[in-house]
Parts: C-alpha cells; structure tokens; sequence
C-alpha cells in the first residue's frame, strides 16, 4: 500500500511572509474564472462549499504552486527543502521532490480494485495506462470515470497526489477542448513575442517547444476553475430539471394499495397476477408491468434542461410499473398519474379488491434526480478554509472580476464537442451503469447521433 507522507512543515512554509501572498494569488487563480461564471464573489465561497470542497480547491493550488517557477527563479519547494526539509524523512523529502517535477493531467479510471489500486490513461498525453496504489480514491470511483490528479512514481510503487478531481463527462470534454485551443494557439504568440523583442522563432519551432508537459504546467489553473464552475453550478442552481416517462408524462410518483377481499388467499392473489399478461414475475411476491411489445415508447422532444427517464429489462421491454404483494395488500406502483388510472382497472380491479387507497410524492422526481450528478450539493457549509488565504491579499486584489481581467489565457466557457462514437458511447454507459445501487433496472440513456 502506499506511504502516506505528513506535508504538515511544507504547508506550513506557504503561511512564511515571503510565501504567503504568493500562494493566496495562486489560490485565486484558480478559482477567479469559476466565482466570475457563477457571479459569485471569491469569499463567498467558504459559505457556499462544504470543508471538503475547499480543502481540494486548497490543495490543487498548493501542488501547482510546488511544482512551478517565479519569474525570479524561485519556487515553493526548492526552498523549502533546502531550508527546512532535513527535518522530514528521506521518503516525505522524495515525495515532495517528485511533486515539484510533477504535471496534472486528466485520466481515465478503469480496472479499479476497491481500497487497493486503478489503472489510469492519460488523455492528454500518448502514453501507456500506469497502474497506480490508491487505498481512498478506489473506493469512490468507477469504470470509466474521468479525474485530473497527478501520478508520482516512488520507490514503494506509482501513487497519485492528495489532488484529485472528478469530472463528468461534458466537463472533461470541455477541458480537453480548452487544451486543444490553448494548443494551437501558443507557437504563434510565442513567435509574435519572440519578433517583439528581435528574435527570429518560427510558428513551427515555437510550437514544438510547447511539450505536453509545459502546456499541462501552465493551464493547471484551468482544471480547477472548470471543476469548480461544475460544483457551483450544482450547488445553485436551484431549479430542478423537467422530468418525463416513457410516455411523456410528467414524473410524479404515485403508489396505490388494494386491501384484498375478504376470502381471498395470497396463493389465489398470486395466480391472478401470474394470469395476467403483461405482468411479468421477478420475485415470489413481485412482478415488473410490461408495455406491449407492439407499442415502443415514443421520445417526446426533450427541452435543453429536460430528461426522460425510460426503465427497461436486460431484454429491452419498458417497464411501466412494479406490483408486490405485501401482508393483505397488492401494491402497484408507477411514476405518473396518466398510468394509474388504467392500471386500476385492468391490472388488479376488479379481480382481487373492491377499493384501493391512492398515495402520490409530489415533487419526488426532482429531489431524487438532484442528487445523480456527479457533483452533489453541499450537505453542510464550510468553515473558512479559503478565507484565511485570501486575506494575504491587498483588498482590491481579492475580486474575481478584477482578477480575472488580467488573464491572458483563453476562457474554457465553451460547450464540449459532441462525442459521438460508440466506443466512448459504451463506456459513458457503462460508467453509469456502475454508479447505480446493485440490483436497480437498467435507465435507458437518449440516442447518440454518430
């Protein structure tokens, strides 16, 4: 298993008042794009973002501060162990070594032993997949999943940096976009700055000396503001997304209960819904209701912020509803209004009730669907993590629009390219497949157009 080294003396020496400004400017920076997307005032945001929340941001901005250079030379790392680091362990003095010649860069999760290891593919450089000994991390993450972190290579085995953030998949597209932008703009400005000062560099030569690991060193701000705009965006906005069946129907969730008549045995209950034909049985006391296979379900037009939520079996039949015996009672449930009101009549009554009592949960659809994202809403607010550093700052450095005026580097805002191969279709399926509870039916995804 991996070593876990104490950083306690060099996270210290960031709060020395010859680092101390520094490292709130580089906290800033990569928080300063997301605050402005989000009209949210950078110090707002330990009331916004829970403890843990914070303490990434924190440490993603620690990490990138180790391993870059000032304009004057210095750098965060360097100087600390060359100042105090005699008092950590040669393996913490490693570790803080590999992380100063370290890059982030987005990789994609697959082949995860739970509390042990996961291999990674680098998706910005050409590389072989590095298995890597992560005890924590593994037992979040699934096939699949897409998380910037960086990889540090030890004498005990290949380990990744207390950094590591999560993306879905848009913003991981998204951030390779930006990349790629920031890619094929650089050998240019170079040549231009270069012609500026009176040096002959050409477009070609510039670009070729922007390697994969200088550009990942320079945007690593990026991969937090993109982060970061994601965890706002699900943390306030607070209008949930329209939500509809198979049939169009709005979801809302409505269980019926039908007391069984006096006489009625639950042998003789069983065999009455055995006979029914679209009911098909999953359990001693349990069956799935069935669509016609003649009727497939109709895709109603799906507004930007809209999802339709269609529950198949392994077979590809919809799922209209459940129905259970439980005590003296069948249970149908189903998740809207419009399929309750036949599945009364043709599916229980008048074969084994005379009445039945009608439950619905108004809004449940919305409450349930808040929390699939990957990036859940804060379950508690924060303490101030982030507070402390930006108060390093001179007050009119601490705005994010101020702030964000004096970047030079291209804004990540716009929308991801479309993945339309069914290579990466799969495997965005599968990952989803591998976030629901074990035993849940399968959630049919909308079509991909290729």
């Amino acid at each position: 298993m991996p070593v876990i080294h104490k950083l306690d003396g060099l996270i210290a020496w960031t709060r020395c008042p010859e680092w101390r400004e520094i490292m709130a400017e580089t906290l800033l920076r990569h928080v300063a794009k997301a605050c402005t997307g989000a009209d949210l005032e950078i110090e707002e945001l330990s009331d916004v973002l829970d403890d843990a929340a914070q303490w990434v941001i924190w440490g993603a901005a620690f990490e990138d501060l180790l391993a870059s250079d000032l304009p004057d030379g210095r750098n965060l790392a360097d100087d600390y162990l060359k100042r105090r680091g005699w008092k950590d362990p040669v393996a913490t003095q490693e570790y803080i070594a590999a992380l100063r010649r370290s890059v982030i860069s987005l990789y994609e999760v697959s082949e995860v032993v739970p509390g042990e290891s996961m291999l990674l593919r680098d998706l910005v450089r050409s590389s072989e997949p590095v298995r890597v000994l992560e005890k924590s991390g593994t037992r979040s993450l699934r096939q699949w999943d897409r998380v910037a972190t960086r990889v540090i290579s030890q004498r005990s085995g290949t380990v990744i940096s207390g950094t590591l953030l999560p993306y879905d998949q848009a913003t991981s597209e998204q951030l390779l976009a930006l990349l790629r932008r920031v890619r094929s703009k650089a050998g240019g400005l170079v040549a231009e700055v270069a012609r500026e000062v009176g040096r002959a560099v050409s477009a070609d030569a510039a670009d070729a000396a922007l390697t994969p690991e200088l550009l990942l060193g320079r945007t690593a701000f990026a991969f937090t503001n993109l982060w970061l705009a994601a965890v706002l965006r699900a943390e306030l906005d607070d209008t949930p997304p329209e939500v509809a069946n198979s049939d169009g129907d709005p979801l809302h969730f409505v269980t019926l209960h039908f007391p069984l008549r006096s006489g009625v045995t639950l042998a003789a209950a069983r065999a009455a819904l055995d006979g029914i034909r679209a009911l098909d049985r999953a359990g001693p006391s349990f069956w799935n209701w069935l669509a016609a296979p003649a009727k497939p379900p109709k895709r109603v037009p799906q507004k930007p912020d809209g999802v339709q939520l269609i529950t198949t079996m392994e077979g590809g039949a919809v799922v209209l509803g459940t129905v259970e015996i439980s005590g003296r009672k069948v249970i149908l449930s189903v998740n809207s209004e419009a399929r309750a009101e036949p599945a009364v009549e043709s599916l229980v009554q008048p074969r084994l009730a005379d009445r039945h009592d009608h439950y619905t949960a108004n809004g449940g659809a919305a409450s349930e669907w808040r929390a699939a994202p990957s990036f859940e809403p804060a379950a508690r607010r924060g303490t101030g993590h982030l507070a402390a550093a930006w108060r390093a700052l001179p007050a009119d450095s601490r705005s994010a629009n101020s702030f964000s005026r004096r970047q030079v580097a291209p804004r990540g805002g716009e929308d991801a390219e479309r993945v339309g191969k069914s290579r990466a279709w799969l495997k965005t399926l599968e990952n989803h497949l591998a976030k629901r509870p074990a035993g849940e039916l399968s959630v049919e995804a909308p079509p991909v157009r290729t």
